[in-house]
């Protein structure tokens, strides 16, 4: 199944948000230290809520660890940055990929960089600079789930 990967966050909201977002959409998320915040941080509790508890949430001591342990699946990296010419909507994703976010202050390294097997950009309107790392990896993943039919399935259940 897909995977959501976040290198190096700086902000406690977003990473939350995020885990909220893996525990609804049923998909791991790979956090690759250090990041900007005590994982502990009361921000991100308030932000992932009670998702925190339905989260499976797996935190990585350093790229290294990331690359090798990703490299020992045989996973393939698809970085989310602004440096790629194409659009993740033209691409098409497996259901072993790990989307792969930057540093909402830095994006990554130009080694992480070319570790990538696939690069991929949001279009924006000319003049704009970014979306908030949350929102891109929303828009993102939802495409990558759509592709793979990897959605959970619609229930009944109250909200």
């Amino acid at each position: 199944m897909i995977e959501l990967a976040l290198y190096q966050p700086d902000i406690a909201q977003n990473t939350g948000t995020l885990i909220r977002l893996a525990a609804c959409m049923g998909v791991r998320l790979h956090v690759i230290e250090p990041t900007g915040f005590d994982m502990s941080d009361r921000n991100l509790r308030r932000a992932g809520m009670d998702y925190l508890e339905l989260a499976t949430v797996v935190r990585h001591m350093g790229w290294t660890a990331f690359s090798d342990w990703r490299a020992s699946e045989g996973r393939r990296l698809v970085l989310a940055t602004t440096r790629a010419s194409t659009s993740f909507l033209a691409e098409t994703y497996r259901s072993d990929d790990i989307l792969l976010m930057g540093r909402e202050s830095a994006g990554v390294p130009d080694s992480v960089h070319a570790a990538a097997g696939l690069r991929i950009r949001i279009p924006m309107m000319p003049g704009t600079r970014s979306l908030n790392l949350a929102v891109s990896a929303s828009m993102i993943l939802s495409e990558a789930l759509r592709q793979t039919d990897g959605f959970p399935p619609v229930t009944d259940q109250p909200a």
